[in-house]
Formats: C-alpha cells, structure tokens, sequence
C-alpha cells in the first residue's frame, strides 16, 4: 500500500498514518525525518542537504526528491509507505509520478483529510493545552498566528494538489472534522476498496 495523506495542518494526518502504519505494517515517511536521517548516515544526497542547510537556506526539490526516491527503495518500504509531508508542491508531485515509474510502481491512493479551516484553530489550541497540561513541549507551531501562517502556506503550495491527483483518479476525500476513529474507519474503508 502506497499512499500519500493531503490535508492542512492539524488536519490529523499525523494521527492516522500512526494508525495506518500499526495496521498495514507501512512505514511513515516525513521529509523531515527523512533528511535528518540522510544527514547522520552521511550519504551523498545527505551531504549535500547537510551544506544547505548549515547555510541557512532551503533544501532544493532536487535534494529532497533524490532522498525520497533513496528512502522509498530501502526494503522496509517493500510492503509499501505513507508519504506525509511530500509532495507539497504540483513540481514534487511530478517527481513522484516519475520516481514511482521508474521503480515500477504506482502509487495506491491519495487521501485527502478535508476540514472547516476556523476549526482547525481550535484544535492547534487544544493540542497546545493538552501538551502543556500533560508536562509535555508545546510545539513552536502550535499558535493561532504561526498557524495562520501555515495554513496560506498550504493553500498557496500544497492544495493544487487535490486538482492534480483527482484528475489523474487517484484521490480520495474523507471528512477530518468526523471523530479519530470515524476518520480512521471511513480511511480503512476507502482502502479496503481499492
């Protein structure tokens, strides 16, 4: 199973790849996680992240995609992935339709989590509370304002790609306002009939 999850932040796209991940047997790929592990393994494509980003700057598509593509070929990755964070842009969405061709592979579904955006400020609240209260960090994200930041980020990068993915058949909605559970049945449900 070969999935990408699309939603906003705080949609909880985190939440249900830990779930997809326990009952596939999937792996989560986050970029981030992925770059900082090309960076401690040394590897070439990590080297060359680890100089741009010591200079401060933005790692370029061409690096990221090269660890993505790197990453998706390691064998825990063979009963297949959830691409959390990646693509973000229609130009990274074409690297991965290139990618997965030349490995063979196609990518399975494209779940999209669709939420009421004035809503989602309230559960970036919440999260900040119940990590406070729980003598956990607080995530430096987790304000209304960096939140509203990210959220024009999304909708200006990252939501073309619902356009992109359902005319190429691939997307599938769900409601992320619905419970955790509801979401992670109406998901289990879309995959199962695929």
């Amino acid at each position: 199973m070969r999935l990408i999850l699309l939603g906003p932040p705080g949609a909880g796209k985190g939440t249900q790849a830990a779930r997809l991940v326990e009952t596939y047997g999937i792996v989560q790929l986050s970029t981030g996680d992925m770059l900082r592990a090309a960076v401690a393994a040394g590897t070439e494509t990590g080297l060359k992240a680890k100089a741009v980003m010591e200079a401060g700057d933005l790692v370029s598509d061409e690096i990221v995609n090269q660890i993505v593509s790197d990453r998706i070929s390691e064998p825990d990755c063979a009963r297949g992935f959830i691409l959390d964070g990646y693509p973000r842009t229609l130009a990274q969405a074409d690297a991965v339709e290139e990618m997965m061709q030349r490995k063979g592979r196609r990518l399975d579904a494209v779940v999209e989590l669709v939420v009421d955006d004035r809503a989602l400020v309230g559960r970036i609240v919440k999260r900040a509370e119940d990590a406070k209260a729980a003598g956990q960090p607080v995530r430096k994200d987790d304000t209304p304002e960096v939140f509203d930041e990210r959220l024009r980020a999304y909708y200006k990068s990252t939501a073309p790609l619902t356009g992109y993915y359902y005319a190429k058949g691939n997307l599938k909605t769900i409601d992320g306002m619905a419970s955790i559970d509801e979401v992670t049945a109406e998901i289990n449900a879309v995959l199962k009939a695929l």
